[in-house]
């Protein structure tokens, strides 16, 4: 995931102290939501640019779904969404449902994968002082909806323990919708919380995806997409960005893990894992001059270019052919009785503010620091009620985990969009208030200032 050339430069990060000066032998800790990594601000910046617009063609995309899947056209719908199309020979004759999900997902988690990667060398997950918060806030964040989807399962007689991974998940392009247009007066550091979170929050769901509804392995295909994703990696690091050359990698390092009986997509997270987040020093860049300033890096290069297709196409398409599901008096009737649904909004509504809430209150406990100036515990709690927005993910896990089409996946299709939209508003209204407040508080140091 990194080699020499992310190796971060000395003294580029707030943790570092200025050269020649002589850090205290116990330096206090800084309080929560402070100030971000130069690298962090940059790169949260770069998500906030490019998830917002994303954000709304998700929505739209989910809108579409739901009203061609309950017009007098929803056969039409089913029709195309269940056409099969691809190479038989290969095993990839797939519904165009499934080619949504399997293929254009693997885009959204190369995205992801950038991310990451950018995060870990240049951002908030480079140190463990930065790290820590977004880190045990996504943890709590997933271990609560799970912990209380198996309560209300395991407790049932017609519960299903399979499903406890679908809430769990943060829909980022969503949620930074939202914020977006609610957030422009919470500080930086709580936004640039929620999309690091969020990022965290990807990779876990990843290797949940990855580990628990992996039924077979083909050892040989896995082996077949490591080296692609190796040589991969080897033609980028060389400053290498011909898409006649890279392209045709990524799809056959997506065809192998297809093959494998591991998640198609997360050929795509490895891909993106790989590509250097600091500028290539010393070697011919074969990118042109105009694409992208002079010191940008191949993942920021990559993202600058992918992002768009992602938020643009690939995740509103997937939302196209999986948020469509028959919503009237009897499936929400049958979704309010089953214990699958029941579980899925507890999960997101209740289960992700209160273990995003606990976390971050125990790290600020146990490292004995109170928030920053200004900031309050009902901040952290409005970002943890709009961290209940799972929508791309959670609809990705409740497929793999129940079957496409199923009456379960029915019922957790209904779960998640009823979850999502009242997180979504909650969150919005509580984010809305916080965001008054600091304002006000912002307008009265103004006016105290000489």
């Amino acid at each position: 995931m990194s080699d020499a050339h992310d190796t971060a430069p000395p003294g580029g990060g707030q943790d570092t102290p200025p050269p020649g000066s002589t850090p205290p032998a116990h330096a206090p800790a800084r309080p929560l939501f402070t100030d971000l990594t130069p690298g962090g601000l940059r790169n949260y910046l770069d998500t906030l640019r490019g998830e917002s617009v994303g954000g709304v063609l998700l929505i739209v995309g989910a809108v579409v779904a739901l009203v061609w899947a309950n017009s007098p056209w929803r056969d039409n719908y089913a029709a195309v969404r269940d056409l099969r199309v691809g190479p038989a020979a290969w095993h990839l004759d797939l519904s165009i449902g499934a080619w949504a999900a399997d293929g254009l997902l693997a885009i959204f988690f190369f995205v992801v994968g950038l991310e990451l990667k950018r995060e870990i060398v240049t951002g908030e997950l480079r140190r463990v002082s930065t790290a820590i918060v977004p880190v045990a806030a996504a943890v709590g964040g997933m271990a609560a909806p799970a912990l209380i989807y198996l309560a209300v399962n395991l407790t049932s007689p017609d519960g299903v323990a399979r499903g406890w991974a679908v809430p769990t998940a943060t829909d980022i392009a969503f949620a930074v919708a939202v914020l977006s247009l609610v957030g422009r007066r919470l500080p930086a550091t709580l936004r640039a919380f929620l999309l690091t979170l969020a990022v965290v929050d990807d990779l876990l769901a990843i290797v949940i995806i990855a580990v628990v509804y992996t039924d077979t392995l083909a050892l040989a295909w896995l082996g077949a997409a490591a080296a692609a994703v190796a040589v991969f990696a080897v033609l980028v690091r060389r400053g290498i960005t011909h898409w006649w050359l890279l392209l045709p990698l990524g799809v056959l390092a997506w065809g192998f893990m297809h093959a494998s009986g591991i998640h198609a997509t997360i050929a795509g997270v490895a891909l993106g894992l790989v590509v250097p987040a600091l500028p290539l020093r010393g070697r011919r860049r074969r990118w042109r001059p105009e694409d992208l300033r002079d010191g940008v890096s191949m993942a920021e290069f990559f993202e600058y270019r992918w992002r768009p297709v992602s938020a643009g196409f690939a995740v509103p398409v997937f939302a196209l052919f999986a948020a469509g599901v028959a919503v009237d008096s009897g499936s929400l009737a049958g979704a309010l009785r089953d214990p699958v649904a029941q579980g899925v909004v507890l999960g997101l509504v209740l289960g992700k503010p209160i273990g995003i809430t606990a976390a971050t209150w125990l790290i600020s406990r146990s490292r004995h620091v109170n928030l920053a100036p200004g900031v309050g515990w009902a901040d952290v709690v409005g970002i943890g009620v709009l961290a209940g927005i799972g929508f791309t993910v959670s609809l990705l896990v409740g497929e793999l985990a129940f079957g496409a089409g199923s009456v379960p996946d029915d019922h957790v299709k209904v779960a998640i969009l009823v979850a999502s939209l009242f997180a979504a508003l909650a969150g919005a209204g509580i984010l809305l208030r916080r965001g008054r407040h600091h304002e006000s508080r912002r307008l009265d140091a103004a006016e105290q200032a000489p």
